[in-house]
């Protein structure tokens, strides 16, 4: 056996130790799922992420490649997610609420701490129609703009374990409400009209409330909406006032508890 082999040899020996290394880690993950809920204690702990973090600083300082060692970590850490929220959630979550409630921030969230892929209908159609929203709305009207939202829904139902972020009028369609719930659970999202204008005042790609940027008007329209928002939710979460974390644990807790009612 040459030197080449000899190396070549050693390596695999590498690889070996890799794989059986990674397998524990993945059934220790399960575990510690598990053991969370067992004994109902909090999903997300990003505290616990941050020293991992913080370790492999410390383990990597003045060391040779740092850069894919690190990059190596990472995926095994998003890895890690993934096979969290596939235990957690074997269907779609679908956020939806007033426009300004959250909807997006949470996605983003649930995507930093799941690995969980985002799907924002607003952003995916706009850019398979290669305008913006309101000119959406101005070049074909409305429906239009419904029956793109519908078609998108449908297409989601081949999908799991991903967040669905509905634009504003989504569950006002009776149909839309029936094919988000075919494969996801409804996450209403709500806020106060002062925090929706505060979220909003500045951005200008919400046509229904363009020169209309007022309490009063975003009120009325909110309470136009709500019925069919709350008829659609499987669950509500109020987000004013609360971190990201806050809402996001509460999501999670509340569709645990859903779950398993429905088991039962």
């Amino acid at each position: 056996m040459n030197q080449l082999e000899v190396l070549r040899e050693s390596l695999g020996q590498c690889d070996e130790i890799i794989l059986d290394a990674l397998l524990m880690r993945n059934r220790i993950v399960e575990d510690i799922m598990a053991y969370k809920e067992a004994n109902d204690l909090p999903i997300l702990q990003p505290e616990q992420e941050a020293r991992q973090r913080e370790w492999l600083e410390r383990r990597m300082e003045g060391r040779r490649h740092k850069n894919e060692v690190s990059a190596v970590f990472e995926e095994i850490t998003r890895n890690s997610k993934m096979i969290q929220a596939r235990k957690l959630f074997d269907y779609n979550i679908v956020l939806i609420g007033f426009m300004g409630a959250g909807k997006s921030t949470i996605s983003d969230f649930l995507k930093t701490v799941f690995a969980m892929e985002i799907v924002e209908m607003d952003q995916i159609i706009a850019e398979r129609q290669g305008m913006s929203i309101s000119d959406i709305f101005e070049t074909y009207g409305e429906e239009y703009f419904r029956d793109l939202e519908t078609n998108l829904l449908i297409e989601m139902q081949s999908r799991t374990n991903v967040v669905i972020s509905c634009g504003g009028g989504v569950p006002m369609r009776e149909r839309n409400v029936v094919e988000m719930k075919k494969n996801g659970r409804v996450v209403l999202l709500t806020a106060k009209p002062e925090t929706i204008l505060e979220r909003v005042k500045d951005n200008h790609d919400r046509p229904l409330l363009e020169g209309n940027k007022t309490v009063p008007y975003i009120a009325q329209l909110m309470e136009k909406r709500r019925e069919k928002y709350e008829a659609a939710a499987d669950i509500v979460i109020e987000t004013d006032g609360k971190s990201e974390l806050q809402i996001c644990e509460e999501l999670v807790q509340s569709l645990r508890t859903l779950d398993t009612e429905d088991q039962k």
